[in-house]
């Protein structure tokens, strides 16, 4: 079995001074991939790079600070890549490690932001990973797909949908992404295990929302239909802190 975990951190750094890495060593997960590091690999040390067991692959941003992925794996890969769409490179929105059996891509979704002001550059990047999914695909690879995804699908995915339709991350036009995705033969790993309500992945910092569970689950592993068979399980570890997000889980056989 392999356990892959995927998480936004919302920073490496300030996430590492809370015991980010510990809880990896805990977890053993032979895959870990984090969005939102906000740092470049030059900026860090051994720790964030070469963490004890794995070897590092990162995405970062032109902008310091800002956006970022880094991929963790025990194995080696036979390839390594993005998007390779310098507008979605240029914000270190995505890294890709291929191998024999699936295609991992870890991508952190652009907010759409308030007014939908970042709505068309969100949706050009959705087109282009499913571009990317759908290629892999007809080509005879399987993907998976993880990462913070900036879109609660239905209602059950976070706490007020009727207050929430007009604000990023619900808006009509994510959620219709959502559909033409998952109906396009991707699975959103978690429900296919679970249907209860209540279980979210992002908490505002306001309002005590987490405390109160006021959340949206906005962080997803898909695959393509294909690679159902290998499913084992999906987790959200709502009860790890450290960041606004929390991670989760997908076991494969």
């Amino acid at each position: 079995m392999k356990t892959l975990i995927s998480w936004n951190v919302n920073g490496i750094r300030a996430a590492e001074k809370k015991g980010l890495f510990e809880w990896m060593t805990s977890k053993d997960a032979d895959f870990v991939c984090l969005q939102e590091t906000k740092a470049q690999p030059e900026q860090l040390d051994e720790r964030f790079t070469a963490p004890e067991g794995y070897s590092s692959w990162f995405a970062s941003a032109e902008k310091k600070g800002y956006s970022g992925v880094v991929t963790y794996a025990k194995e080696q890969p036979l390839n390594v890549s993005t998007l390779s769409i310098d507008e979605f490179d240029d914000e270190g929105r995505s890294i890709i490690l291929e191998y024999p059996e699936f295609i991992l891509l870890n991508c952190y979704f652009p907010n759409s932001q308030e007014a939908g002001k970042r709505l068309d550059y969100k949706l050009r990047f959705c087109e282009a990973v499913k571009d990317y999914c759908d290629r892999a695909v007809a080509a005879g690879k399987h993907i998976i797909l993880c990462g913070d995804y900036n879109v609660a699908h239905r209602p059950i995915d976070l706490a007020n949908p009727k207050r929430n339709e007009q604000n990023p991350g619900y808006l009509p036009e994510e959620r219709a992404w959502m559909d033409r995705f998952t109906e396009h033969g991707y699975i959103d790993t978690f429900r296919k295990y679970c249907s209860d309500p209540g279980r979210y992945s992002w908490w505002s910092y306001r309002f005590k929302s987490r405390e109160k569970n006021i959340g949206w689950r906005i962080d997803y592993f898909c695959v393509n239909s294909g690679f159902e068979p290998r499913l084992q399980s999906a987790e959200i570890h709502d009860q790890v802190t450290g960041s606004d997000h929390c991670p989760i889980e997908l076991c494969i056989h």
